[in-house]
């Protein structure tokens, strides 16, 4: 590897062909809504001009940055381009507390580089199905951020995020809708379409109900059988019973993993992570 540098636009767009590739569905419109956030926090290991390794590292605020797309070719793997690649860009994140959500064959490596584990997050996968509509609770579509839902989504992420909720929300192919108990807002999520089948993510509800109501109007109107894919974390019981009562089974797991100390956050609310990338 004879070159560090910021990706460019064209390489963006290829580290999510690399993540398909690598099984990790991403979603149709992920690498633009990713950019948003942190523009100069992704970054390409390049050999001859060609990008062989990626990495992203992106900062959040003053205290939080997210790791994520950390890959090299398969043609350059057991050469040590990763850990240079690894070793520039986390200079990116200062002294933030990092996250991460780290595959099963890389969690030893990400221990041994500082990270602790802090909790398993399972992806349950299978053909939807029919969810029972949820009396009591109102569903309204969301297309821009608002006070109610950051103050929300505050107590269940680490950083606040207006950046990215303003083009997640806006994003083509996205559907976002929250959960209303009168004025109160007790829920929201968003339906992507990804590579193959759908993501809910995030799905963040005050209880088990208002989850269901979420989650039952995102996918009411998908066609019978079509594959959806919900990422929870493995502390949430209530999360993990209802992805299962859904006919939904486990089909990737990761470990949320921080350098530094693990923020404080209500993950009895997370009943589907946003994603594996960016948190």
């Amino acid at each position: 590897m004879d070159h560090i540098g910021r990706m460019t636009e064209a390489e963006r767009a290829r580290i999510a062909e690399w993540a398909a590739s690598e099984g990790w569905n991403p979603g149709a419109s992920d690498m633009e809504c990713f950019a948003r956030v942190d523009p100069e926090g992704f970054f390409a290991g390049r050999q001859g001009g060609e990008m062989i390794a990626s990495i992203s590292v992106v900062n959040y605020d003053s205290d939080f940055a997210f790791l994520g797309f950390y890959m090299v070719h398969p043609d350059w793997r057991g050469m040590g381009h990763g850990l240079r690649l690894w070793q520039a860009a986390l200079e990116h994140a200062g002294e933030r507390v990092v996250g991460l959500d780290g595959v099963v064959t890389q969690q030893a490596n990400y221990q041994r580089a500082g990270f602790d584990l802090a909790y398993r997050n399972i992806r349950f996968g299978g053909a939807s199905g029919p969810i029972a509509p949820v009396e009591g609770v109102k569903l309204r579509p969301v297309t821009a951020p608002f006070e109610a839902l950051e103050r929300m989504d505050a107590r269940v992420f680490p950083a606040r995020r207006s950046g990215f909720w303003e083009g997640w929300l806006a994003a083509p192919g996205h559907r976002s809708v929250a959960a209303w108990d009168g004025e109160t807002l007790v829920g929201f999520g968003t339906l992507r379409a990804c590579r193959e089948g759908y993501k809910i993510g995030p799905l963040v509800a005050r209880d088990l109900r208002a989850a269901r109501a979420v989650l039952g109007d995102l996918i009411g109107g998908l066609p019978q059988g079509t594959q959806v894919f919900l990422d929870v974390p493995e502390p949430n019981v209530e999360a993990v019973l209802m992805a299962r009562q859904l006919g939904l089974r486990p089909v990737f797991e990761t470990a949320r993993m921080y350098r530094g100390p693990a923020p404080k956050v209500d993950l009895t609310r997370v009943f589907g992570v946003t994603t594996f990338e960016l948190g």
